[in-house]
């Protein structure tokens, strides 16, 4: 997909106001002799930017206007490294708020429903962006952010919340004891939107089964404002991003260059109006394709289809690349097996060998030994892998109010 003019005239300006400031990026720019771009052919001779370019200039550097602009920062919820820190303008955190009631409404939400906020507060984008979005549409916000079960489940029932913001796995979580306590008859919900990790069909219709409830995928990264760049539809076929506030490329992860529409890549975001820290082609690790063509539902914003993974959630074992995706895939083909699984991998000093051992939960209806060999033999055929399996009973897995660590890989790195 193409710039159009006023995207391209927009990255002009985010370039000529850049290369005026003393930003991390305004030197490179200016280093580069890069002063603004008017065709798309000098928009794709523009260098990347990462995360370790935010790292590196860690805490502010990236801020890209004085101080007395800035309203507040936000953090990355990364583990590794030092932590990015986000400046925003007040103009970015409006921006941020339409951009999120805007997702709200095309999951069919309004002013009259109850919105139970269930993601983290704090230097997290999530929480915050799920209400501001709330509000700025004029529903009722229910701002209950992670854990407490208990308490979460006393106030769907009290306050009748009609929608559930959460992680995929802890709406997972919330659906099993919804439904282990058998309060399925006394909650309201009707539509669940969830993002942050992805997660598999199985869990999905687990999740909309359980709780009777329409589900929608949201999209963001705290470098991009944060969740609500782009969801789902009722046609659920792929997400709608707003590409009057980002413009999305796919790249080939490899050679850095852009793929046509349709074909599988990485994800690639530029900034179009961003103020307090505008990103140029920030590569996102995130593995999609552009959806070509227009959506039945009838909106105009583009599509991007469900991220599939983390071009760095790839797992290498004897020599084959796999990603938690190609596991997920598998489980889904097996009778009776639960969404929830971990995988470990370790390497065995006694053979030389690398091992990997799959836990998963099963149904109790199901014999677990034939199960187990069913998932070897998949892995086998389709993976050229053979793992150490082992089914536990559902509910055995440890469940989480965050992003689910499915892969641990004790190997040295």
């Amino acid at each position: 997909m193409k710039l159009n003019e006023t995207q391209l005239a927009q990255v002009d300006a985010q370039i000529k106001r850049l290369i005026k400031t003393d930003s991390y990026y305004g030197k490179i720019y200016r280093e580069a002799g890069i002063d603004g771009v008017s065709s798309q052919e000098d928009f794709d001779k523009l260098p990347f930017s990462s995360k370790a370019d935010l790292r590196h200039a860690y805490p502010l550097g990236i801020q890209a206007v004085p101080d007395e602009e800035i309203v507040r920062i936000h953090s990355s919820s990364g583990t590794t490294g030092k932590p990015v820190i986000i400046p925003y303008t007040a103009k970015d955190v409006d921006d941020w708020a339409i951009m999120f009631a805007r997702c709200y409404e095309t999951a069919g939400v309004t002013n009259k429903d109850r919105i139970q906020i269930t993601p983290g507060y704090g230097l997290w984008t999530a929480g915050i962006g799920f209400q501001a979005g709330c509000e700025k549409l004029g529903a009722m916000a229910i701002p209950m952010g992670p854990g407490n079960t208990d308490k979460q489940l006393q106030m769907m029932m009290d306050l009748k919340s009609t929608v559930l913001t959460a992680t995929s796995s802890y709406a997972l979580l919330l659906a099993e004891e919804i439904n282990k306590r058998g309060l399925r008859d006394k909650i309201h919900l009707k539509k669940g939107i969830f993002g942050s990790e992805r997660w598999s069909e199985k869990m999905r219709e687990y999740i909309k089964r359980e709780l009777g409830i329409e589900i929608y995928d949201i999209y963001g990264l705290t470098e991009i404002y944060g969740p609500g760049i782009g969801i789902s539809c009722e046609e659920d076929a792929g997400m709608h991003y707003w590409d009057d506030y980002i413009y999305i490329e796919i790249i080939d992860p490899k050679t850095g260059k852009p793929v046509p529409d349709g074909e599988e890549g990485e994800i690639v975001i530029t900034t179009l109006v961003k103020e307090g820290a505008p990103l140029l082609r920030f590569r996102t690790h995130d593995i999609s394709r552009i959806i070509p063509g227009e959506c039945k539902c009838g909106r105009y914003y583009p599509r991007l289809d469900t991220v599939k993974g983390r071009s760095d959630d790839m797992f290498k074992v004897h020599g084959v690349n796999m990603f938690p995706s190609q596991v997920e895939e598998i489980l889904g083909m097996v009778d009776g097996v639960s969404s929830e699984y971990n995988i470990n991998i370790a390497h065995d000093e006694s053979i030389n060998r690398d091992v990997i051992l799959v836990t998963v939960e099963a149904e109790g209806r199901v014999n677990f030994d034939a199960t187990g060999q069913t998932i070897k033999e998949l892995f086998k055929s389709r993976l050229s892998v053979t793992p150490k399996i082992t089914v536990v009973p559902v509910g055995t897995l440890p469940r989480t109010e965050k992003k689910a660590k499915r892969v641990i890989d004790h190997r040295e790195a």
